[in-house]
């Protein structure tokens, strides 16, 4: 079909070459299976040798390619000629697609015809070995005659030579050496999605060196970030990164980024996000928005609302996903750089930002192993088939944050706890701007401005009060300062004047963009958790300060502190000499008393 574009396929052929190793460290095999290590493996079968250059910004490691050898070639003594001939391994698939092009029977089709054919389909005709030739376009008989070719192919079960990319040179590139000198099929696959990759074909044709062919495209990846709010600079791009923590009731900023390949050949090209997110996050799907960026010309643009879908709970275990039925329409549309050929120019970066919310189910699970947000994208992988008919997926990549419990202990200085003791928390060492919280079966837990929807005014504070047991327990906290005020303390007690200084701290891995799912659950991540207390006390008239470093566990996300009133004393008393005389009188006159209502008797 006239719409097909094959399925990472490199085509190319080699003919009078010579065994260059300017890449350091060959692997020399003589299997049909090879790892590249360091750019570099060698068939040791002959002198020609394949180069291929990974495009900028996406490694070849873990590609694979299938590398058929479909003709023989031989140079003329002058390099004026090539004369190509039948690899017998290949002989049946190339006469069954060119009998069926020329109507003719599959085993009358002779060696000439097939070569004659393929030539017809060069638009881009020269002589020599050495003449640079031009490739022919995406949309060009050719690339769709190497896809059915290749499609042949894979159904007759032929596997090729098989190269697996461990490591590339420093310069994204593999050297393929020892091939015998002929006209090659290279097939890139890809493990995503258990299909071919979507978009690479390139057309060599040579006869120099080394036959060096450019991987124009890629299947598109996946990078999903967290914003840290805290220590940016620290971070640095702008706290974009795989870990972070929040309190609960904030907001908690993802961005998901992907590159568009190299589309050329599609006339359609679908582009979803599927997201998984912990139950203790809740997505806010009207802050979705999705960007299209082209950093070499600097142009940029938002799509419409009516040109996206979110679709919450899609199924599959998905929270949520955001559907681009045809991407490939809107980037030609607003980034128009079509060549003579009709193709465009991609390349262009894709952003999808959007919100969720830590809920209070966060309280249950605090510490490790924190919650992670999960996503993969799910893109076209067959040119000739349009919408959702055939697709794949790019791995999942995962993001966690974390939040944090302060448990409060409120004793005398006999230790004995107590009982209706009340606290309010607070952001500033003034007062003046509270943390709300609401009591729950877990606690109480943190109310962040960013829940209340800007009605701040109508929220009224609640007060914490300690139980039977003297307990306070805060969930959701942050990484940060914290002021623990005392409004009252228990009855017959003195509150304290000033409030607590709670200062949690979180530390991390250095490797912050680095991020493995599961690792949230140990201390590969979240490395340790600290806490310092700021008490300041008035007692007999004398103010004393001091810091107090805190009991915390990493693993619950637990910081506890005690807060102590001291017991009041009694006020002194003296004694007087008037106590008898004062006693004795009384006597009396309870005596006197007596006798009178004996005498009205």
């Amino acid at each position: 079909m006239k719409n097909k574009l094959v399925k990472s396929i490199l085509l190319m052929s080699l003919s009078v070459m010579m065994v260059v190793s300017n890449v350091g460290g060959v692997l020399k095999v003589d299997a049909a299976m090879a790892s590249a290590t360091n750019g570099i493996v060698n068939f040791n079968r002959g002198n020609a040798q394949i180069t291929i250059q990974g495009n900028g910004g996406q490694s070849l490691t873990g590609k694979e390619f299938h590398i058929y050898r479909l003709f023989g070639a031989e140079n003329s003594v002058g390099n004026e000629s090539i004369n190509y001939t039948f690899n017998p391994e290949y002989k049946l698939a190339l006469q069954t697609i060119v009998g069926r092009k020329l109507g003719i029977a599959t085993a009358e089709v002779t060696e000439y015809q097939v070569i004659d054919y393929i030539q017809s389909l060069n638009k881009n005709q020269v002589e020599g070995a050495y003449a640079t030739q031009t490739p022919e376009g995406s949309y060009s008989d050719f690339r769709y005659f190497v896809e059915e070719l290749r499609d042949i192919i894979v159904s007759q079960g032929i596997t090729g030579d098989v190269v697996s990319v461990t490591s590339p040179s420093s310069d994204n590139e593999i050297v393929i050496q020892g091939l015998e000198y002929g006209y090659y099929l290279v097939d890139e696959t890809s493990a995503v999605g258990d299909t071919h990759s979507a978009a690479s074909l390139c057309i060599v044709n040579t006869a120099n060196p080394d036959a060096s062919v450019v991987v124009k495209s890629d299947y598109t990846g996946i990078v999903k970030k967290i914003q840290e709010d805290d220590n940016k600079t620290e971070i640095g791009n702008d706290g974009w990164n795989d870990i972070a923590d929040y309190e609960i009731g904030q907001t908690v900023p993802y961005t998901m980024s992907s590159v568009i390949p190299n589309i050329n050949g599609y006339h359609t090209y679908y582009y979803a996000w599927h997201d998984v997110m912990d139950e203790a996050l809740t997505f806010n799907p009207h802050t979705v928005q999705i960007e299209i960026r082209d950093d070499e010309s600097g142009e940029s643009y938002y799509l419409e609302q009516s040109e996206f879908e979110v679709i919450e709970n899609p199924g599959n275990g998905d929270t949520f996903m955001v559907e681009v039925s045809d991407i490939k329409k809107i980037v030609d549309r607003e980034f128009d750089n079509m060549n003579a050929l009709n193709e465009n120019k991609y390349g262009q970066d894709v952003i999808l930002t959007y919100t969720a919310t830590l809920n209070d189910k966060a309280a249950k699970d605090m510490g490790r192993p924190g919650f992670e947000n999960d996503v993969r994208l799910e893109f076209s992988n067959d040119p000739d088939s349009t919408g959702k008919e055939s697709t794949g997926f790019t791995p999942w990549d995962t993001v966690v944050c974390f939040t944090y419990q302060v448990d409060v202990l409120k004793t005398n200085n006999h230790d004995l706890e107590l009982a209706d003791a009340k606290f309010r928390l607070y952001y500033d060492a003034e007062c003046t701007k509270e943390v709300f919280v609401k009591q729950t079966e877990d606690g109480y837990n943190v109310i962040n401005y960013d829940s209340l929807s800007g009605v701040t005014n109508t929220v009224i504070p609640t007060e914490m009060v300690t139980d039977a047991n003297g307990s306070i327990i805060i969930n959701g906290l942050d990484d940060g300062t914290y002021y623990l005020k005392e409004t009252a303390a228990p009855v017959g007690y003195r509150k304290l004047l000033d409030p607590i200084v709670i200062t949690v701290n979180a530390t991390f891995t250095n490797y912050r963009n680095d991020y493995v799912k599961g690792d949230g659950a140990t201390d590969k991540t979240l490395t340790k958790l600290e806490a310092m207390a700021h008490i300041k006390t008035f007692l007999d008239g004398i103010y004393e300060e001091e810091d107090v470093v805190l009991e915390t566990n990493v693993d619950t996300g637990k910081i506890n502190i005690t807060v102590i009133n001291a017991v009041g004393k009694k006020l002194p008393v003296t004694g007087s000499v008037l106590t008898p005389i004062i006693i004795a009188a009384g006597a009396g006159l309870v005596g006197y008393s007596f006798k009178r209502r004996k005498e009205e008797e």
